[in-house]
């Protein structure tokens, strides 16, 4: 459920490029973006970092768009999403406050949250959202700057991209328990 409220506004957004004129799936991002931070809200979880910098990207490139250049191309407005989503994870990196940290201490009990690998973990989700984020700019900007190639190239790297985060997401965490988890209880220490 948690990863459907994180990704809802973006799969809208994409989703209403390709019907709406941007303005108006910005603005309905945005929305969305306002409606999971409610629900957060009202169930008792804080504001995140993410939800808070999407609904701040998608209201500043939907006015850019709506009352300075309307004539930007889908992949330009792509683009500038995808600069403004990468912008509040290296944010989110910069204040040592990674933003996947907020979304894991929900879901995580007090005593995992503790180990020392936790808000390593943490970092190295958030960067490979960051390299998603950024992989997303560059197939942007392939689609305007190369203009013959097809309009569903771009859509195939941000797809591939954003896949690949979700899949990191949630294989790292069970790496990390594997590789470096708590010895079973009877294990005796050795000395040396």
């Amino acid at each position: 459920m948690m990863i459907f409220l994180i990704l809802a506004p973006y799969v809208a957004f994409a989703t209403l490029m390709l019907v709406t004129p941007a303005a108006v799936s910005l603005f309905a991002s945005a929305a969305i973006c306002l409606a999971a931070i409610a629900f957060d809200i009202w169930n008792g979880r804080s504001i995140k970092i993410l939800g808070a910098g999407s609904v701040v990207t998608f209201v500043a490139v939907g006015i850019h768009v709506a009352l300075i250049d309307s004539t930007l191309s889908a992949s330009a407005v792509r683009f500038a999403v995808d600069t403004g989503i990468l912008l509040v994870t290296l944010f989110s990196i910069a204040i040592r406050y990674p933003f996947t940290l907020q979304y894991a201490l929900e879901v995580t009990d007090a005593e995992t949250a503790k180990l020392p690998g936790f808000i390593r973990a943490n970092y190295v989700i958030t960067w490979a959202w960051a390299a998603a984020s950024l992989m997303m700019m560059i197939g942007n900007a392939a689609m305007i700057y190369v203009p013959w190639l097809p309009f569903w190239g771009g859509l195939i790297v941000a797809f591939a991209a954003r896949n690949c985060a979700i899949y990191f997401t949630r294989w790292y965490p069970a790496y990390r328990r594997a590789k470096y988890g708590a010895p079973p209880a009877n294990t005796v220490p050795r000395s040396q």
